[in-house]
């Protein structure tokens, strides 16, 4: 299978890019290509809402969605959603990448691709991944993507309290089991 990570973090060693390099290790020993974005450095613009897609594309926008990513979304198996939370949600890049998925909307939904999440937070309450996990399932459900796991690092906030945390080792066997 072909998977495609989304790193979403300006950290390039922090935390939830921590748990995606576990991911991709045991997902990459289970025999896996992998495929690395860096959301957070690319070039994409949000959706402007003019409507000319008319949700089947193109996007008049002729940024790093349009002219790389889409074509590595669709020519993968599976989506890695990675993002650290700021202020309980989903970090802005990330978002303005689901944003754009509007342009071609009918086609990515009969694809069914299978997803994953992960991410980390620096919170270790019960509530801190409410939001981000709501909106990931009414996506799935939306889009029709086949949700295949979640890891939720809270108590995550620095690399070190990530390293000793068990979301390092959930991250890696969520990689074996794709």
């Amino acid at each position: 299978m072909k998977i495609l990570v989304l790193k979403s973090s300006g950290n390039k060693k922090g935390s939830s890019n921590m748990l995606a390099d576990e991911f991709i290790r045991g997902a990459t020993e289970n025999g896996h290509e992998i495929v690395e974005f860096d959301v957070f450095r690319a070039n994409i613009r949000p959706c402007i809402g003019c409507g000319r897609c008319g949700m089947n594309g193109p996007c008049v926008q002729k940024d790093d969605y349009e002219t790389t990513l889409k074509g590595l979304i669709k020519g993968t198996d599976m989506i890695v959603f990675v993002m650290p939370v700021y202020y309980f949600n989903w970090p802005a890049q990330l978002k303005t990448v689901v944003d754009r998925f509007y342009s071609y909307n009918d086609e990515l939904t009969s694809m069914k691709k299978k997803t994953a999440l992960i991410s980390a937070a620096w919170d270790s309450s019960d509530t801190v991944f409410a939001v981000v996990e709501a909106f990931y399932r009414q996506l799935c459900d939306y889009v029709a993507f086949q949700d295949q796991g979640t890891v939720l690092g809270k108590g995550c906030g620095t690399p070190d309290m990530t390293r000793e945390s068990p979301f390092m080792g959930k991250a890696y066997e969520l990689g074996k089991s794709v």
